[in-house]
């Protein structure tokens, strides 16, 4: 059985490692290429590096802080934001990176996802998606905007997820379960799946939107978005059947180290590196 995989997440603002709720309210959390050597120390199986206003401000991703990052961790590192073409994959990787992340570009280029795959290999190109619930009334259902959404009963009511762009910022229209499989088709290697609704907020990741994900592609699914505690680490490997599961904050205010939440999760029969 394939391990799963323990992944910090640093999202860089301005130079510094920073963090919020649902992609607002962002507070500082300390320098990247020192969080990141403690994450690599303490056993984790990668690093995920997000630029996260590259986007928004339509601007270069800050590349002598991913060579400064790669320089002090041996384990693979993906980096995103702000990537455009595959003249930044290519930049990016020289400076040290193993994957990069695309979402937005991916978004408004869907071949960028093809050529990145076609020059880089699938294992490099990873599709972050940025998905948030759109609910739906019972009596809307039937409506035809809704005939090709994968939509799900939740303790709320019905929803779909609804992929977003530019750090949050816009609304796409587009079905995220939809999505996943086309960039499947593509070529790409991972998906990086954000919930937007319980991004920061510490009540356990959106096991449904990580579930009708990972049921619905054969690409490994890295849950993303809510983690509070090691309970939900477990949840999304056992209930939303991710592969691997990013968490932040937990980590940077020092609430868990790596390897307690790989002890937990070995000690309830996950399988993890240590």
């Amino acid at each position: 059985m394939l391990t799963k995989r323990i992944i910090p997440c640093l999202d860089i603002k301005d130079g510094r490692v920073v963090k919020g709720t649902k992609f607002l309210n962002l507070r500082d959390a300390g320098d990247p290429v020192e969080l990141s050597k403690i994450y690599d120390e303490q056993g984790a199986d990668e690093i995920v590096f997000l630029d996260i206003t590259a986007s928004y401000e339509k601007r270069d991703i800050l590349i002598d802080l991913v060579e400064r990052t790669a320089e002090q961790v041996f384990i693979p590192l993906t980096v995103g934001g702000g990537v455009k073409s595959v003249d930044d994959f290519r930049r990016i990787l020289r400076a040290g990176a193993d994957k990069i992340s695309v979402n937005t570009a991916a978004v408004k280029n869907p071949n960028l996802v093809k050529e990145a795959a076609d020059i880089f290999g699938s294992q490099c190109v990873v599709v972050a998606i940025d998905a948030k619930r759109h609910y739906v009334s019972e009596e809307d259902l039937d409506k035809e905007e809704n005939q090709d959404k994968y939509i799900v009963k939740t303790e709320n009511g019905y929803c779909w997820f609804e992929v977003y762009i530019y750090g949050g910022r816009k609304a796409t229209g587009i079905d995220a379960v939809k999505w996943a499989k086309k960039v499947e088709e593509l070529g790409a290697g991972e998906i990086l799946l954000t919930s937007m609704d319980a991004d920061g907020t510490k009540n356990g990741y959106d096991l449904m939107l990580t579930k009708a994900i990972s049921e619905n592609t054969k690409l490994p699914v890295i849950a993303s978005g809510g983690c509070g505690n090691a309970q939900h680490v477990y949840e999304a490997f056992e209930y939303g059947r991710a592969d691997a599961a990013l968490m932040a904050s937990i980590l940077h205010y020092r609430e868990y180290t790596v390897e307690e939440i790989k002890l937990y999760l070995k000690e309830r029969g996950i399988p993890v590196r240590l």
